[in-house]
Parts: C-alpha cells; sequence; structure tokens
C-alpha cells in the first residue's frame, strides 16, 4: 500500500490493489474506517467520495487490509450491516477541469 496525503484533521488513507476502492484508511482512536471509492469505469474511472464507517476496530481494519480482496471483503464483511458500521460520506474528490 502506498500513501496518500493526509488532510489536516483527515484519517491518512493508503492506496489499494482494488477495483471498486482506491485507498483505506483507519482511526484506531475513534474506531473509523474510512474508503475511498473510484467513480466511473475503465480509462474513466477517478477516485471520488470518502465514506466513514463507524465501529471498525483496529483488528477489523487488519483483517480489511489484508484481505486476498477488498472488494470482496468490503461486499461481504461491511457493505451489508449498515447498522454495525453506520457510515457517511465525508468528501468527493474535487477533480481538475
Amino acid at each position: 500500500m502506498t500513501s496518500t496525503t493526509p488532510a489536516t484533521g483527515r484519517i491518512q488513507l493508503f492506496d489499494v490493489d482494488s477495483s471498486q476502492i482506491h485507498s483505506i484508511g483507519h482511526d484506531a482512536a475513534t474506531n473509523t474506517l474510512a474508503i475511498r471509492f473510484y467513480r466511473g469505469y475503465g480509462v474513466n474511472k477517478v477516485p471520488a467520495a470518502v465514506y466513514h464507517y463507524a465501529n471498525f476496530s483496529a483488528e477489523e481494519f487488519q483483517a480489511f487490509k489484508d484481505a486476498e480482496s477488498i472488494g470482496k471483503h468490503f461486499g461481504a464483511y461491511i457493505k451489508p450491516f449498515p447498522e454495525q458500521y453506520p457510515y457517511h460520506k465525508v468528501a468527493e474528490q474535487q477533480l481538475a477541469a
């Protein structure tokens, strides 16, 4: 994983090898998972929205980042459980014109 530049007060994100997820990060102090998704497909695919998921432990984050497939892990263990991991949209990547 390579690091993206963190903004002050935000969770540092690390690039991952996934077709649907650009980068992930975790704040152990608040048990918050951060995910930046991609928008678009193929050559038009760009980093887009960042979402924060609550109640996500450091151990769960370790399992997520070590998963054979980040996207499949998200689809099986995080996305189906919004009551366990409530989420909200934090930001959208600013795109150059």
